[in-house]
């Protein structure tokens, strides 16, 4: 359980927003406006749950990266499901349309840091393990 790439939650909310199943209006769901708090210079800062999906995006990035500096079995197991959901990212983004957004193109660059950060930590990590007599 603990080897389930974490970066596949914000490509289900995606696609259940593509899905229309979080609502929105013309502008898609990622317009859609969460919440807005007045600032002390007079402007006006609104989530929207586009933004709200990045950064939860982000948030998952850390604790992803923080998964590959741990050596063990598993660290290859999980390695190869976060290349299967960037591969399912770069698919999606490329052959649906609704995928042509903004949005989701951060989303797949977020996830194809984790990608390569998580190959880097490991190979990083490994080349300490070696000893040569």
């Amino acid at each position: 359980m603990a080897s389930i790439p974490l970066l596949i939650v914000p490509f289900i909310i995606f696609n259940l927003g593509l899905a229309g199943m979080l609502g929105g209006g013309p502008a898609g769901p990622w317009e859609q406006v969460l919440f807005t708090i007045p600032m002390m210079s007079g402007g006006d800062w609104s989530m929207t749950l586009g933004d709200l999906t990045i950064l939860i995006a982000l948030i998952l990035l850390f604790v992803e990266i923080m998964k590959s500096t741990r050596t063990s079995n598993a660290s290859v197991v999980d390695h190869l499901l976060s290349t299967f959901v960037f591969v399912a990212y770069l698919v999606e983004f490329l052959l649906v349309r609704g995928a042509a957004h903004s949005v989701f193109f951060i989303l797949l660059v977020i996830a194809l840091v984790d990608l390569v950060a998580g190959f880097s930590v490991s190979i990083r990590s490994a080349g300490r393990d070696v000893s040569f007599n």
